[in-house]
């Protein structure tokens, strides 16, 4: 065996989740899972009190009788490489969760010398497999980054990283019933609660003759004091309709089309704003001096419509506002619609 292929010691102690055993977590296993979660989960580590604390809570509660179950895998050095953690609750029962027993995936937390090699979708995997086939349990949320959602979305979880959720039966209950496992047919409603949540808006972007943008300064959002006519899409409302309307309440002008898309711009979900947000933004076309004059704001949202060339518009908007209008320019200049997905805080 060459120099290239000889394994190194730091390889040899590393963890693959093919070939390492998959166990579920015991009462001994608690400080270890406490101490995954307070280095690798948690924003700020805990102190050695709290960390004494959790694991008192989580012993008892890691026993048969109690309501939270585990799954690790060991390194090699018999220290914690992966562990998935789910906290079983009752609910009320519904037909899609008729025994009434939900869980909470916890915690699920990786060594960082040990990622990469499939453990958190091993011990994950592990960890459903046993609440569903041996704990009945049919209601499943979560809690996660955007990153790792996409982990989650592979075993059939839905919704925004803020709350994803899932309903699974047991092999046992899906063979009792006749069906296949892979054809659950579910009801409308509830696969429209299970989506994943966002909001659509539309702006019109509008300058003057000399191609000088049109912005309103805002009276409620100091995040985004500048900006284009526009807002929220009403349910059911086309999106085209909703610029003329928001056109029309904002300003008093009527927006006479025909409907160019110049950009499509997207919002990911945040902290204080858990779902995606989606812009679609129209040509308003070029108004005369006079038009200018001529807008009427409503003062419950705008006191001002002020015209200035592009430049000019950075040093009073934040920086994503202004790559935006920036990249809406470029597209009406160079007639190549823009997709942008940086927006800010809306």
């Amino acid at each position: 065996m060459n120099a290239d292929t000889e394994p190194t010691a730091a390889a040899e102690s590393q963890v693959d989740a093919r070939r390492s055993p998959i166990r579920a977590a015991t009462p001994a296993d608690a400080e270890a899972i406490i101490r995954m979660r307070s280095e690798y989960v948690l924003s700020a580590p805990l102190t050695e009190d709290w960390v004494r604390r959790c694991t008192d809570e989580l012993v008892p509660r890691l026993t048969p009788r109690g309501d939270a179950r585990a799954f690790v895998v060991d390194a090699p050095d018999g220290t914690m490489a992966a562990c998935a953690l789910g906290l079983i609750h009752p609910v009320l029962a519904a037909p899609n969760y008729p025994r009434g027993r939900a869980a909470r995936v916890h915690v699920v937390a990786t060594h960082p010398d040990h990622r990469r090699r499939g453990c958190a979708r091993a011990v994950v995997s592990a960890l459903l497999d046993h609440l569903a086939d041996v704990e009945n349990v049919t209601l499943f949320e979560l809690h996660t980054s955007a990153e790792a959602a996409l982990l989650y979305r592979e075993f059939g979880f839905t919704g925004s990283p803020a709350l994803m959720r899932m309903t699974r039966h047991s092999q046992s209950a899906v063979a009792a019933a006749g069906a296949q496992p892979d054809s659950t047919c579910v009801p409308p409603q509830q696969y429209a609660d299970a989506l994943p949540r966002a909001a659509a808006f539309v702006c019109l972007y509008v300058t003057d003759e000399d191609d000088r943008p049109l912005q309103l300064h805002s009276v409620y959002s100091p995040g985004h004091p500048w900006h284009m006519i526009g807002g929220a899409m009403d349910l059911g409302e086309r999106p085209w309709d909703a610029a003329v309307r928001e056109c029309r309440e904002e300003t008093g002008m009527t927006a006479a089309g025909p409907p160019q898309l110049l950009a499509t711009v997207y919002g990911q979900p945040r902290a204080h704003r858990p779902y995606s947000t989606l812009q679609l933004i129209f040509d308003g076309g070029r108004l005369t001096a006079e038009q200018i004059r001529g807008i009427s704001l409503n003062p419950r949202e705008h006191d001002e419509a002020r015209v200035m060339p592009l430049a000019e518009w950075e040093a009073l908007m934040p920086a994503r506002d202004f790559v935006r209008l920036r990249a809406v320019e470029e597209a009406r200049r160079t007639g190549v619609a823009a997709y942008v997905d940086i927006w800010g805080d809306a």
